[in-house]
């Protein structure tokens, strides 16, 4: 969300965290009084978010209203509650989901909903957009790819040139389902049965 702020975030409440804070660089945190019952995520409530969220957008004199996860309660609920204002919004999705378990066809059921009329959508690679694309049932014209971007200062070379037989798989994402965790565990073996000399670095990304 863009504002006389530079962005105002609208989250749940974390702890003993809620209400407002101010951060450097012009950002603006709400920490909504709502406590989160599973994964991180909202109690779908459907309407009653409408009158917070309501006053966050008009208080703020938001532009651009930007969601972000797909099984984020408290993301579908701003979306729907901003398109019925006449807000612009934005959807960014970067997991991968299937179309068989029972979570995956319920969440998808979801996002044709709340995505029926959103303005863009935003994944991060071409298989995360295709994977959008046939679940919502969003248009692919409305869907951009845009890259995770990676911090070059952190990722250096090594200092010591490795042997041109080797070769390093380095893995960097947080160990869940949608995350493709279980895809990793099946092709790891039939890469190591392929190239003997690999290497695999996993890192936890929180």
């Amino acid at each position: 969300m863009a504002s006389r702020w530079a962005v105002v975030v609208m989250t749940h409440a974390y702890g003993n965290r809620s209400g407002v804070r101010y951060i450097t660089n012009g950002l603006k945190v709400y920490y909504v009084p709502w406590r989160p019952f599973l994964m991180q995520n909202t109690l779908p409530t459907l309407f009653l978010t409408f009158p917070i969220i309501r006053t966050i957008l008009i208080r703020e004199n938001i532009s651009v209203v930007h969601g972000h996860q797909a099984f984020s309660t408290l993301c579908h609920e701003a979306l729907m509650h901003a398109r019925t204002m006449g807000y612009k919004v934005v959807f960014t999705d970067h997991s991968l989901y299937g179309f068989a378990d029972a979570g995956s066809i319920h969440m998808n059921k979801v996002l044709q909903f709340t995505l029926a009329d959103i303005d863009q959508a935003i994944c991060v690679s071409h298989t995360s957009k295709e994977n959008t694309v046939l679940r919502s049932g969003i248009p692919p014209e409305k869907v951009f790819m845009v890259p995770n971007a990676v911090d070059t200062a952190m990722f250096t070379p090594s200092p010591q040139r490795l042997s041109c037989d080797e070769i390093v798989i380095v893995v960097i994402s947080r160990l869940v389902y949608r995350k493709g965790a279980d895809l990793l565990v099946e092709v790891i073996p039939e890469v190591c049965r392929l190239f003997p000399k690999v290497r695999l670095s996993l890192c936890y990304a929180l």
